[in-house]
């Protein structure tokens, strides 16, 4: 029998085409050799050409998967994605708490704050904004921002270091302990910097840009590879910068599936001759 392994939890929305969303989430969490656990709260139909539509999961649905869960199999760390609606997230953030998950008490809660896909198709409703920054944030280890969610949340448009550093800053005075503003949408960098700050220190994590256009899912599989890590015991810092190595080679083998955007892939971590 083999031992048991560290618990994650991914309380996200089913991506279709199996690209990003949950399915993104699950196969990290096994590359990353932790057990994966879900709460589903929507399901889009989607695929690599975008997002046709999404229909969200009763919120107490949502909320009793993740009581189901955590209840009996126990969780190490959780994430967010997509939440979709006002009432998910405030049903999600009252669960957290019955359930002690969150920056306050003894389980690592990561905050990736979904709002469109990489398309640029809605996976938010609009009054669900506020309740991201209300509820979500002052709960969470750290989150996970791009940069076209840090202009949604704070109304900052970030082009170089010194708007990340501030985008930093505003994002923490909404509450979390721990901020990694993603800078892979500055085209312009020959680098992908992304900027972690705990409020006392900021630390840049400089990455190569790989050119390719097959990055879906990549957003979600960082958070997870955090989410991993810190199911496993390792502080943000060590887990940001283990994923931020995990994310860049699963980039760099990211491969073409169907008509659009394929998916980064974590497949470099398995074995091909064993299996």
């Amino acid at each position: 029998m083999s031992p048991t392994p560290r618990t994650a939890l991914t309380i996200a929305g089913s991506d279709s085409g199996g690209g990003a969303g949950l399915q993104a989430d699950l196969r990290t969490f096994f590359a990353c050799g932790v057990h994966g656990m879900t709460a589903v709260t929507a399901v889009t139909v989607q695929n690599s050409l975008g997002v046709q539509g999404f229909t969200e999961i009763p919120a107490d649905v949502v909320t009793a998967q993740i009581k189901a869960v955590s209840g009996d199999m126990g969780v190490d760390a959780a994430k967010t994605g997509m939440l979709a609606t006002a009432d998910i997230i405030q049903a999600v953030a009252k669960t957290l708490d019955e359930v002690h998950i969150g920056r306050h008490a003894s389980i690592p809660f990561v905050v990736d704050p979904v709002a469109a896909s990489m398309h640029g198709d809605a996976l938010l409703r609009e009054e669900a904004l506020e309740a991201i920054r209300t509820e979500l944030f002052p709960r969470a280890t750290i989150v996970t921002p791009n940069l076209d969610e840090v202009r949604l949340l704070t109304g900052l448009t970030v082009t170089d270091a010194e708007s990340q550093r501030e985008a930093a800053k505003l994002l923490l005075e909404l509450g979390p302990q721990w901020v990694l503003v993603k800078g892979g949408h500055m085209h312009d960098d020959p680098h992908c910097v992304d900027l972690l700050s705990d409020g006392a220190q900021f630390v840049e994590l400089a990455g190569v840009r790989h050119e390719t256009e097959h990055t879906h899912g990549g957003g979600d599989t960082l958070a997870s590879a955090i989410t991993a890590s810190l199911a496993k015991g390792l502080g943000v810092p060590d887990a940001v910068s283990t994923a931020k190595r995990f994310i860049e080679r699963s980039v760099a083998e990211s491969y073409p599936l169907g008509a659009g955007v394929g998916p980064v892939s974590p497949f470099w971590r398995l074995d091909h001759e064993q299996i």
